[in-house]
């Protein structure tokens, strides 16, 4: 059952983002000073301009895993925690934009993309613009890395809860590696296989996005294991439900709200949960059509047209949402059943129902 224990009430979500947005500012402006010479502001500058963008879903949840374990300790710390996180992310996904060749991201140009045009904007060559954009955005992945593990090991821990919370980190950035690498060699290859799909999303999302940052938070306010695998039965369903929306999203979503194209992962060939269930069900001439189609870097709207129609006709798009529900209602049962403070429970479940019920 829900502990009843009295305590901080949770900081509200906007708290949360404008305190974690503060931090970063900051550090990015003291980074900014100490800068050699401007070639560094040059990549600083694409930086803030994913740090401004964004949920900050993984920073939210961080808190809110600190304010689980009984919110012990100062929130000062937890807050700057969350702000490495952000950083870890912008290194995600400016590495995975570069891998996916991906044009856009929170509807601005990709960081590559952004480069490439910032440097023939300062004189160079317009022959070598994509070669340094790719080169340049992968140098900004490197620096948000290195500067996420900064802010983190100067957040105010005491050496025993940084030791507490180093090895979570650990498994979060070698898991998002591992479903990187799973996502990388499963595209292109239209499959029926849902499980390996499953799988990419566990440990490239579900992990990642959700239960790893409410380890950390948790083990920065010094949690109990049975914290810890509350945080886990909670945060794998709800993250694969968030994953399989995305899916969703990046199909059937409208660009306008998602800030993303719905072409990329049909032109990229992603072997999501929703291709895997539309190739085991289609019919040998639907079949046909998706291996002519996905996969196609010159994929326009009317083909792309006819794969929307096999993923509804096959059912696969009303099983993933299927899927998304029951998973999200495992999420909220378990956390009708974690040891944390109800002020905690109230904001996790509006999260859990805001990310699976999402239009963007």
């Amino acid at each position: 059952m829900t502990n009843t224990r009295p305590g901080t009430s949770p900081p509200g979500l906007l708290s949360v983002r404008h305190q974690v947005g503060a931090v970063l500012t900051g550090f990015l402006d003291a980074k900014d000073l100490a800068a050699p010479g401007t070639e560094l502001l040059y990549l600083t500058s694409t930086l803030r301009g994913f740090l401004t963008s964004g949920k900050r879903l993984r920073s939210v949840l961080c808190v809110y895993g600190w304010q689980a374990a009984g919110g012990d300790g100062e929130m000062a710390a937890a807050i700057r925690a969350a702000a490495s996180l952000e950083l870890f992310q912008v290194f995600a996904l400016v590495h995975d934009d570069v891998m996916d060749d991906s044009d856009v991201r929170r509807g601005q140009p990709s960081a590559h993309r952004a480069l490439a045009a910032a440097y023939t904007d300062r004189g160079g060559p317009r022959g070598r613009a994509a070669a340094h954009g790719l080169g340049a955005a992968v140098l900004l992945g490197d620096l948000a890395l290195v500067w996420s593990d900064e802010l983190l090991h100067t957040a105010g821990l005491d050496p025993s809860r940084l030791a507490q919370v180093m090895p979570l980190v650990a498994d979060m950035r070698s898991e998002l590696m591992y479903g990187q690498l799973l996502d990388l060699q499963s595209t292109g290859r239209l499959t029926g296989d849902v499980e390996t799909a499953l799988h990419v999303i566990r440990y490239k999302t579900a992990k990642y996005t959700v239960e790893r940052p409410l380890h950390i938070g948790a083990a920065v306010g010094g949690a109990a294991p049975r914290v810890l695998d509350a945080c886990t039965a909670f945060g794998i369903p709800l993250g694969e439900a968030f994953q399989l929306r995305d899916d969703l999203l990046g199909v059937f979503g409208d660009p306008a709200e998602t800030g993303k194209s719905v072409l990329d992962d049909l032109r990229e060939g992603k072997a999501t949960v929703l291709m895997g269930l539309a190739f085991q069900r289609a019919s040998p001439a639907q079949r046909e059509t998706l291996r002519d189609l996905v996969g196609r870097s010159d994929l326009d709207d009317d083909r792309a047209a006819e794969v929307r129609t096999i993923l509804e006709s096959t059912g696969a798009r009303q099983t993933v949402e299927e899927m998304i529900t029951e998973r999200r209602d495992a999420a909220l049962t378990a956390l009708d059943e974690a040891p944390f403070p109800e002020v905690t429970t109230a904001e996790l479940r509006q999260i859990a129902l805001a990310a699976t019920d999402r239009q963007t």
